[in-house]
């Protein structure tokens, strides 16, 4: 990680998982200081307290506030931009709440690094982006908007690079399904599945953290990265948990699975690059990069001027990307930390009740 050597990193959002997550991966680099930029005192204080590490310094603000993200942002090199609202239901609920959060705050956080001469901002974004369908995914897709739109604006030859990353279904980040079951398995009640059918991305927040990595280190002004990922069926991936959390009780192999329907503002499967983004994706290997138009404010050049491979091209979605079966899954769940220190195979680092990574 040589261009990290001696800089600054602000992680906006920094007590979340992704925060925690790339905390983990630089705390042991040659990094010279990382910013935790949050507005949740109790995690900023339970993380001051867990790590004791004077490289990791803490900020309490709101990227809705650009006077506390600019206070925050003097003398930082690198900017990962993951605070947002990311619950499905209370976007839902709440829409307004989410665009201040997601589509402002980002905003504000972009405005702040350029003022303040920030080399490179990696923005946090989701699969729910790509062709929408409710709140959250709307406010991350306009997000994703904003930040491209200044990339592009600001050119290849800028002092400031922003780029987006997109991720697919982070396994065990807080709030998301297999802790859920894992909870719901241990207290004797039925695993909860919306559609066995349905399928998601499979991916490990390291996963999620070499994405980061790689973006900062290879993004242009405008670019998109996406990391492309394996997928499965909640079917497979209840069963897949089932297994596992038998070595450590037997009955948890029994555990009843229970279909609830589908949620609203669920879909069947999460699509990762879209069709028309497919058109111009450059493969990388690991990881398709996504680069903007670049065409300039002659309207016409867009709508006047179309593309026949869009239309010949698929997007890229977790029902046609690779598929893992039953003993697939089993491996990348065993990547997971609670899943290790509840088979007794590292000691565990955290409270017994807290199943996320």
């Amino acid at each position: 990680m040589s261009i990290f050597k001696n800089a600054v990193l602000l992680i906006t959002g920094g007590t979340g998982s992704f925060g925690n997550a790339v905390l983990r991966r630089f705390l042991d680099s040659d990094i010279k200081e990382i910013r935790i930029f949050s507005r949740d005192e109790k995690k900023q204080d339970d993380m001051r307290h867990r790590l004791q590490n004077p490289k990791v310094k803490f900020y309490i603000g709101n990227v809705r506030n650009k006077t506390s993200v600019d206070v925050a942002m003097r003398g930082v090199d690198y900017v990962f931009s993951a605070a947002a609202l990311k619950q499905v239901p209370s976007c839902e609920f709440f829409p307004m709440e989410a665009t201040r959060t997601n589509v402002e705050g980002t905003e504000n956080v972009l405005l702040s690094a350029i003022e303040h001469g920030v080399k490179n901002v990696v923005v946090l974004s989701t699969d729910k982006a790509a062709y929408p369908i409710n709140a959250m995914g709307i406010s991350k897709a306009l997000m994703e908007k904003v930040a491209i739109a200044k990339g592009r604006e600001l050119g290849g030859d800028a002092a400031t690079t922003i780029c987006c990353t997109r991720y697919g279904n982070v396994m065990a980040s807080r709030g998301s399904v297999i802790p859920l079951w894992v909870e719901q398995m241990m207290e004797g009640q039925p695993i909860t599945i919306t559609d066995p059918n349905m399928t998601r991305f499979m991916m490990t927040l390291d996963d999620a953290v070499d994405l980061v990595i790689y973006a900062f280190e290879h993004g242009h002004n405008g670019d998109l990265f996406v990391q492309k990922a394996p997928s499965a069926t909640l079917s497979t991936l209840a069963q897949a948990l089932k297994e596992i959390y038998a070595k450590v009780d037997p009955r948890y192999g029994e555990t009843e699975v229970k279909i609830i329907g589908t949620r609203h503002g669920e879909k069947l499967y999460e699509t990762l690059v879209t069709r028309e983004e497919m058109a111009r994706a450059i493969d990388m290997g690991n990881y398709y990069r996504i680069p903007c138009d670049t065409r300039d404010l002659n309207y016409d050049k867009f709508f006047k001027e179309g593309s026949e491979d869009v239309s010949r091209i698929e997007d890229y979605h977790s029902h046609n990307t690779a598929r893992l079966d039953v003993e697939g899954m089993k491996k990348q769940l065993m990547r997971l930390r609670f899943i290790q220190e509840d088979l007794g195979l590292i000691p565990r680092a955290k409270a017994r009740d807290i199943r996320s990574e």
